[in-house]
């Protein structure tokens, strides 16, 4: 359902299902296709991996088979909080250690390219923050591998903890463990963003058909404001004079990946003048933690300063503009409603440059052609 609601909103399931084949197992193969229920219309999304469904795995078997994939390390990085989510809900609940969960139906490579593909339609689409909504409960009973349990699942009543939901009569698990735990780990937005422009909806169907409601999911992207949006962020900072330069660089890779919003550095005079490099790292609050860690394993700093500031960021979308060496999407920044400043992705022109061969200012260049008003401002 969330696979089906992220591409109604613009994930391209297509390079999704081809990322997938990163993983270290047989063909995964994603069924797309239009879906109506109760007069709503939306996209259903089947996930299949030639394999024994019912064989389950523990956390470390996943987290191998994530580490041996050549997935992006930012995707990897959320995977991984998403099964340790479900492996910390299921230890609570079964009084277990995380390291001895036993992993049923999510263990199935099919659960994992599920949670993986989300992962990687979430990132294409590259959204600034994720609120979820109150999710509804139903009741009743489930059968699962230890038995027959009451409906939620125990384990996603726990995963819901502290999140708001509504209850429901409906006679039907609405929510499972892999959505509940996918959607408060991306959960980053407490309070509604304020005034927005919805850019696109969509919705993503299960399997089962519900009698008086359609059993969907619905997505929304939304555009907050109508100039620059002010956000707070954390400003870390140090600098080193005994750093090789290739570490920094390592690091600066590492961070982005893991998600900094931004990574410099600036050539500095230090003390005995001693020439150095002050480095400096714009992260959410939220990530304080993992900068600090990669900023002192990879670096040979010993302390750094960090303090709280604000950045006013243009409004933002994706296009995808077509060219002879073939499709690149274009980011749009827009201030106060207009258009003022449109860049292709480079990685894509990058990427298209060594397939055909031509420089990559040569895909860059036809790519900003390509663009309405040749990339220029649009008024």
């Amino acid at each position: 359902m969330i696979l089906g609601a992220l591409s109604e909103v613009g994930a391209d399931l297509s390079a999704v299902e081809q990322s997938l084949q990163a993983l270290p197992v047989e063909s995964v193969r994603l069924e797309v296709e239009p879906c109506t229920q109760h007069g709503l219309g939306g996209t259903h999304v089947s996930v299949w991996v030639e394999e024994d469904m019912t064989q389950g795995r523990h956390l470390s078997d996943i987290c191998r088979i994530l580490e041996e994939s050549s997935l992006p390390a930012a995707v990897k990085s959320d995977a991984k909080k998403v099964f340790e989510r479900i492996a910390e809900a299921e230890g609570q609940v079964h009084r277990q250690s995380v390291e001895s969960v036993h992993f049923h139906e999510v263990g199935a490579l099919d659960s994992i390219a599920d949670i993986v593909g989300s992962c990687l339609a979430l990132r294409q689409l590259k959204v600034d923050a994720v609120r979820v909504a109150p999710l509804p409960l139903g009741q009743g009973t489930i059968d699962c591998s230890h038995g027959t349990y009451p409906a939620p699942a125990p384990a996603t009543v726990r995963l819901l903890e502290g999140f708001p939901v509504t209850l429901t009569d409906v006679p039907a698990e609405l929510v499972t463990p892999t959505g509940a735990a996918l959607l408060t780990t991306w959960h980053s937005l407490e309070q509604s963003p304020g005034p927005s422009r919805i850019v696109r909806d969509g919705y993503g169907f299960g399997s089962r058909t519900l009698e008086r409601r359609p059993n969907a999911l619905r997505a929304m992207i939304l555009e907050t404001g109508e100039g620059g949006e002010s956000l707070e962020c954390l400003v870390l900072e140090c600098q080193v004079d005994d750093t090789q330069p290739e570490c920094i660089g390592q690091f600066t890779v590492k961070a982005l990946e893991e998600g900094a919003l931004d990574v410099f550095t600036s050539a500095v005079q230090m003390k005995k003048q001693r020439p150095g490099t002050l480095i400096t790292v714009l992260c959410e609050s939220a990530m304080r933690d993992r900068m600090l860690e990669l900023l002192f394993q990879e670096t040979t700093t010993f302390g750094i300063r960090e303090y709280l500031t604000s950045r006013t960021v243009l409004q933002r979308h994706f296009e995808t503009v077509q060219t002879p060496f073939g499709p690149v999407q274009i980011k749009i920044g827009s201030w106060k409603g207009k258009q003022v400043t449109r860049s292709p992705e480079f990685d894509e022109c990058v990427r298209l440059a060594a397939k055909h061969d031509v420089p990559v200012r040569t895909v860059f260049e036809a790519a900003r052609s390509a663009a309405p008003n040749g990339g220029e401002p649009r008024r």
